[in-house]
């Protein structure tokens, strides 16, 4: 009941030619000014704004494949150097059984050596020895022998003489000093 009576009093309802003829000739200039003046300018600024973005879009493609083509240039130059690595580490490996192989090869070479000298200068030493005890067994034999024929002894003087003797070679005077107290 109240909206009837407020909507006849309003002026909104009612038709008016005359204000429908001015409300459609002032849309129409405001319409023809708005595309004189502004819409020429706001059109152009869209389109620039378009073209922008498309720029900005077509230049993060470019950079986002090239990023992608330094990833893998790294990835290989990555997987390169490890490569490498490996390969360094295994040929200083290499080298480095190389080398001990050689050094021990080389320590046993010369410990054969020295053994081999060793055992020649023993022997020569026991030879030089032999030859030795040998000249003084034919010295000593020729001193008994020359004793024995000046003189003719009985058992009891040949003992004498052997113990006197034996005394005067080096090393027999603590022999004989035990062989006397036992």
């Amino acid at each position: 009941m109240f909206l009837p009576s407020v909507l006849a009093a309003s002026s909104f309802v009612e038709v008016r030619p005359g204000l429908i003829f001015w409300t459609i000739v002032t849309f129409v200039i405001v319409l023809l000014v708005l595309r004189a003046k502004a819409w020429g300018p706001i059109l152009s600024l869209v389109e620039e704004r378009e073209k922008q973005i498309t720029n900005a879009i077509e230049s993060a493609k470019r950079e986002r494949a090239e990023a992608e083509k330094l990833l893998a240039d790294q990835k290989t130059a990555i997987a390169e150097a490890r490569r490498e690595a490996a390969e360094t580490t295994r040929r200083v490996q290499a080298d480095m059984e190389k080398f001990r192989d050689e050094l021990m090869a080389k320590s046993r070479k010369e410990a054969e050596e020295l053994k081999l000298s060793a055992r020649r200068e023993i022997e020569d030493q026991k030879a030089k020895a032999i030859a030795e005890v040998r000249a003084m067994a034919v010295d000593l034999a020729m001193e008994v022998a020359g004793k024995l024929i000046n003189e003719r002894m009985d058992d009891a003087k040949h003992r004498a003489l052997a113990e006197q003797f034996v005394q005067g070679l080096p090393g027999a005077t603590s022999a004989t000093a035990t062989r006397r107290s036992a």
